[in-house]
C-alpha cells in the first residue's frame, strides 16, 4: 500500500496528529511515513503505532501524497536545501506533492511557496492540547490551494481538535492567543492552586480544585454558548465572595496582564518571522 501521509519530524505534535489519525482510521499505519533523525524515536514510533519510518527527509517527501512539516523553524532552510538537492537524484525530477502542510511557527506562506514552488501549501498553527485531542488549529491557505486541499487539512487537524481558517495576516495573532495561550492558562491554574494553599487547603486538594474549576468552566461556556461576562455575572452575588475576588483581580490588573501577554507573544511571533 502506498504512503499517503509523510511527516518530516517525529516530535510530540507530530505524534499527537499521527495517533489521532490512526485511531480514527483516517490513515492506516502503513500509509504513514515519518522522517526522524533520532533512532530511539523512530523505534518508538514503529513499536507504538506500526508506521513506516526513515532518517531520510527526501524519502518522506518523494513517497507521500501529503507532506506535513513538523520540524523546528530553525532547521527549515537546511531541510529545504536537502530536499532540493535530492530532486535530481538518478535523473528523476522531484515528485510534485498535491499538498504541503507546515506547522512551523514564524515560517510564512511566501517562504513555504518559494521552497515548494508550484505546489499547494497550507500554513497551520495547532496548540498543545492537540496531544489529547482537545486542541484548536488555525490554517491559512497559499495561492495554489483548492477547496479539496482545505478539506483535507481540516480532516487532518480535525482529528486533534477544532479547526478555524484565517488569513495569514492573522497567524501571528493566533500564535499569541491559542498557540501560547495554554501556558497562560497553566500559570493561572498554578496560581489558583497556590491561592488555595495560602488559604489553608492541602496542596493535592487545592490543585485538584483549581484544575477542575478551569476545565469545568471552559466546558460550561462551550456547551451553554454563554458570553464569559454572563457566566461571571451569574456567579457574582451582591456583596459576596466572588465580587470581592474580582475586585482584587481588577485592582491587580489581571485582565490587562492577560491582554498584554497575548500582545507580547504576537509581537514576538512577528519578530521570529522576519
Amino acid at each position: 500500500m502506498s504512503v499517503k501521509l509523510g511527516l518530516i519530524g517525529g516530535g510530540v505534535m507530530a505524534e499527537a496528529i499521527i495517533s489521532r489519525l490512526i485511531a480514527r482510521q483516517l490513515y492506516l499505519p502503513d500509509q504513514v511515513l515519518v522522517s526522524e533523525p533520532q533512532t530511539p524515536r523512530r523505534e518508538f514510533l514503529v513499536e507504538k503505532y506500526g508506521i513506516k519510518v526513515t532518517s531520510d527527509n527526501r524519502t518522506a517527501a518523494a513517497a507521500s501524497d501529503v507532506l506535513l512539516l513538523a520540524i523546528k523553524p530553525q532547521v527549515f532552510e537546511a531541510v529545504v536545501t536537502e530536499l532540493a538537492a535530492g530532486s535530481g537524484n538518478n535523473g528523476q525530477a522531484k515528485k510534485q506533492l498535491p499538498l504541503v502542510i507546515s506547522i512551523l511557527a514564524g515560517v510564512s506562506l511566501s517562504q513555504l511557496q518559494a521552497a515548494f514552488a508550484g505546489q499547494p501549501v497550507i500554513r497551520a498553527m495547532p496548540n498543545t492540547p492537540a496531544t489529547v485531542g482537545a486542541g484548536i488549529t488555525a490554517i491559512a491557505a497559499g495561492i495554489a490551494v483548492e477547496p479539496s486541499h482545505i478539506e483535507l487539512a481540516r480532516a487532518i487537524f480535525g482529528a486533534v481538535g477544532e479547526v478555524v481558517e484565517v488569513p495569514e495576516s492573522l497567524m501571528d495573532a493566533v500564535t499569541g492567543l491559542s498557540g501560547s495561550g495554554p501556558a497562560y492558562v497553566a500559570v493561572m491554574i498554578e496560581a489558583l492552586a497556590d491561592g488555595g494553599v495560602a488559604a489553608g487547603l492541602p496542596r493535592a486538594i487545592s490543585s485538584q480544585l483549581a484544575l477542575s474549576t478551569v476545565l469545568g468552566t471552559a466546558q460550561l461556556l462551550q456547551s451553554s454558548q454563554l458570553h464569559p461576562a454572563q457566566l461571571k455575572d451569574r456567579v457574582t452575588s451582591p456583596g459576596g465572595t466572588t465580587i470581592a475576588g474580582i475586585t482584587h483581580l481588577e485592582g491587580a490588573g489581571f485582565r490587562s496582564a492577560i491582554i498584554g501577554a497575548v500582545q507580547a507573544a504576537y509581537r514576538r511571533s512577528q519578530e521570529l518571522g522576519k
